[in-house]
């Protein structure tokens, strides 16, 4: 598989490479890393010739944005697809102020800016976010916008932050409409009820989960959505080890996951397979799916993620898979 083979992404008209780039780790992700070592991700992923790069004002109250901003000063723009998010503000901390007022997500970014995320689905809170999204990172467009994580708002979302994004695409200001969440079944039902060109689906289809299957995956080639696959390694528990303590889903992994995560090793180490080679080439074989964007703070893992899309997996590895059930019989596999 050639990361660089490039794939039209929905019905956006937008040509990605396979691979893309993550950006949450450049916001502090589970730790802080230095401006320097930001720049260096960014750099290694344009230099590898990866063309698609996705952040969001939540990751890190905007310090992803900046850092990214910074890393793409110089690159010609039309040598890039740039994604971000909206649904969440950025209000200054003022004292007294509690910073996961409105969202508790942003305690998982370290040493973040004076600034707080707060939910906001409104059509002019959507506008706002746009405009601040682009001089953070200093451009003067974007090409796609998701909307982030509307899990307890999907009505605002639908009614307020849809209509903005479509004035925006309709305006020509952006080529791409688009959600992104942890969860596909909202995003079947936004396929339903919008007229939607991708979709970013985080840790819902991947080794360790097929639910997406069922719905969102054939509704989404049925209507040309593109997906955007994230959380590829389902928050590090398929890099790092099948171990207490591993996160998943952005938490300490439950005793179930870290199990079949172990079956999945183990299955690997007999077929001499790199497990993360298989975590980040198996989406991809379904054809709704049309790019994975892993994230990491090392910009030599970000030439390690490139060389695994490369290795050979053999069909024996994915024919045991299937029959220990640790993988759907009726999930796609590579060639």
């Amino acid at each position: 598989m050639n990361p660089l083979d490039r794939k039209t992404l929905g019905s956006t008209g937008l040509e990605v490479t396979r691979l893309g780039l993550g950006c949450a780790s450049l916001g502090g992700l589970y730790g802080d890393i230095s401006e320097e070592q930001a720049t260096q991700v960014v750099q290694r992923a344009l230099t590898l010739g990866l063309n698609l790069v996705d952040t969001a004002p939540l990751y890190g109250a905007g310090k992803s944005e900046r850092r990214l901003g910074t890393g793409l000063k110089g690159v010609a723009r039309d040598s890039y697809i740039l994604a971000t998010k909206v649904g969440r503000v950025l209000e200054p901390i003022e004292a007294g102020d509690d910073r996961d007022q409105g969202d508790g997500d942003q305690d998982i970014f370290a040493n973040p800016p004076p600034f707080k995320a707060v939910f906001d689905f409104s059509y002019d809170g959507v506008m706002r976010s746009f405009e601040e999204s682009l001089t953070r990172l200093g451009v003067d467009r974007i090409d796609i916008l998701h909307i982030h994580d509307p899990d307890d708002h999907y009505r605002e979302a639908l009614e307020g932050a849809y209509p903005a994004i479509d004035a925006l695409r309709s305006q020509g200001v952006i080529r791409g409409v688009s959600a992104g969440m942890n969860q596909w079944e909202m995003l079947a039902r936004f396929a339903r009820e919008g007229d939607f060109d991708c979709f970013l689906l985080a840790g819902r289809y991947s080794l360790l989960e097929q639910d997406a299957l069922d719905e969102l995956l054939p509704l989404c080639v049925e209507k040309n959505i593109g997906i955007m696959a994230g959380g590829t390694y389902n928050s590090g528990i398929l890099a790092k080890g099948a171990r207490k303590g591993a996160k998943y889903n952005y938490a300490d992994a439950p005793s179930h996951i870290i199990d079949k995560a172990r079956r999945l090793m183990d299955v690997a180490d007999r077929h001499a397979v790199d497990i993360k080679a298989a975590a980040s080439q198996f989406p991809l074989a379904h054809p709704a799916i049309t790019c994975i964007v892993p994230g990491t703070r090392n910009p030599d893992r970000v030439s390690e993620n490139f060389e695994l899309l490369s290795q050979r997996i053999p069909a024996d590895f994915w024919e045991e898979l299937r029959a220990e059930n640790l993988i759907r019989g009726d999930a796609p596999v590579p060639d």
